[in-house]
């Protein structure tokens, strides 16, 4: 256990920030599965008007590193061609 007046508040930041980071990460893995279904369904409007969004919150995830960068990129990447197949 933390001694220090410093080692205990560092102890409650690390925690109020693993809480957020995992947040951010279930609400991205969330959208990306709403917006699979919504493919599957063949729901082209419905994917569409999702698209943006789930980008919209890729990028911020991968803005405040709770995503890598490149990992941002492929499932931006993946979304896009998912909702770009149901045109085809």
């Amino acid at each position: 256990m933390a001694h220090s007046k410093q080692a205990r508040k560092r102890i409650r930041q690390n925690e109020k920030r693993r809480m957020r980071n995992k947040a951010r990460a279930s609400e991205v893995r969330t959208l990306m599965k709403r917006l699979r279904e919504a493919v599957a369904k063949g729901d082209k409007a419905a994917a569409t008007a999702m698209l943006p969004i789930v980008c919209k919150k890729i990028d911020k995830a991968a803005k405040t590193h709770v995503l890598h960068k490149n990992t941002a990129s492929r499932r931006k990447s993946l979304v896009a061609r998912m909702v770009a197949g149901l045109g085809a």
